[in-house]
């Protein structure tokens, strides 16, 4: 097995869930920076990773670093990176995209012309030929500079590890699937406890809890760049990552997880998305506004994205809206609730102060994670 450096970016501000999902699968983390993990692992690890991580958004193996302050620095070490060693002579590459923070260089078009220039010299001078046809597999590139360091990985994964697979149809504003998860594992959520979301949209929130509480792996039905390339990860490795995935999965588990919205088309929307998912069976979906939220039973967990006024004629409901949430929340009996907005006034509207209140980027647009943790249940042999 061959060793690599494997980079996995992920939103903004939840870098350390990612960090344990990777810890908890075996491997070992080497750096956490803005946005993105890296770890060691082998061709196992690129297989394995894309199938079972529920927060990250791709995974890369990353090709080399070196410092560019000038686009001649950038070609040339974007040309010294060993090429030959993952793309072949007929192979179709290019830089899918050039990010840049705090660096000379930072417009993502040059970055990306530069590059392919430098690789085109780099795999002529290998291949001894004159030109590519570049009819063969897709080899994607992705750049990071930041503060003049250049990061160059190959993405594995294609489509953002955010695709599951089950998401149709969607919400005016719908919750990446890796994000929902990331914000479910800040919270002591577990399968046994209750759950609910009473803006559940198209699901998000409920469906990826459920595959949680069943142990589903988010990228089981789905495919990746990856599975085509034998000459660096043989196809008998993503066979038995999903092989494993497979016989981890418990249908049977005892499930207490809501969805509500009050627009008949999203209740159905959301349906939808749980058979797709798998996850029917574990979930109840069913019309109904946040006025209404109630539950007869303790310790129960909010977790939602309830709306933050997109839209301009949106903005006056809020302060209303709002205070119906605190309002709901403070009725139900030692509860927890956790909820991201974008909407400043969350707390004052709710008459309610959280606990913790983590600062997370969704896409670029900065929301907040309000935790407002209810009491713990006591334990078993207390109860007895």
């Amino acid at each position: 097995m061959r060793r690599y450096e494997l980079v996995a970016p992920c939103h903004f501000g939840l870098e350390a869930v990612l960090k344990r999902e990777i810890t908890d699968l075996g491997y070992d983390v080497t750096k956490v920076e803005d946005g993105r993990v890296t770890f060691e692992g082998d061709e196992e690890a690129i297989c394995r990773i894309n199938i079972f991580s529920r927060t990250a958004e791709r995974i890369l193996i990353k090709i080399g670093s070196f410092h560019a302050e000038t686009y001649e620095e950038l070609f040339q070490g974007t040309k010294a990176l060993p090429w030959e060693d993952f793309i072949p002579a007929d192979g179709k590459f290019w830089v899918a995209k050039a990010a840049s923070v705090k660096s000379k260089l930072f417009s993502p078009s040059d970055i990306q012309s530069i590059m392919k220039k430098a690789m085109v010299e780099k795999l002529k001078e290998t291949y001894h030929v004159n030109w590519f046809a570049e009819d063969g597999l897709s080899f994607p590139i992705r750049v990071f500079l930041m503060k003049d360091e250049v990061t160059v990985g190959l993405d594995t994964t294609g489509e953002s590890l955010h695709k599951r697979g089950y998401r149709k149809l969607t919400a005016k504003a719908p919750i990446a699937e890796n994000l929902a998860a990331a914000l479910i594992m800040l919270t002591p959520w577990r399968g046994d406890r209750i759950l609910v979301d009473p803006f559940c949209g198209s699901g998000t929130f409920p469906i990826e809890a459920a595959l949680m509480a069943a142990n589903i792996a988010p990228g089981m039905n789905r495919h990746y760049t990856a599975e085509e390339w034998q000459h660096i990860v043989p196809g008998g490795l993503w066979t038995d990552a999903l092989e494993e995935a497979r016989e981890m999965v418990d249908l049977s588990v005892e499930t207490d997880i809501q969805g509500y919205d009050i627009d008949d088309k999203m209740v159905a929307v959301s349906r939808a998305n749980a058979a797709l998912a798998g996850v029917e069976k574990l979930i109840h979906f069913q019309k109904r506004g946040v006025e209404q939220l109630s539950h007869s039973k303790k310790y129960g967990f909010i977790i939602t994205n309830p709306p933050y006024g997109e839209r301009i004629e949106d903005k006056s409901n809020l302060p209303a809206l709002y205070q119906t949430i605190g309002e709901r929340y403070r009725a139900l009996d030692s509860w927890s609730m956790y909820l991201i907005t974008a909407y400043e006034q969350a707390q004052e509207s709710m008459k309610i102060k959280a606990a913790k209140n983590r600062k997370i980027y969704n896409g670029m647009m900065k929301t907040y994670f309000y935790q407002f943790p209810g009491p713990k249940p006591p334990r078993q042999k207390d109860r007895e």
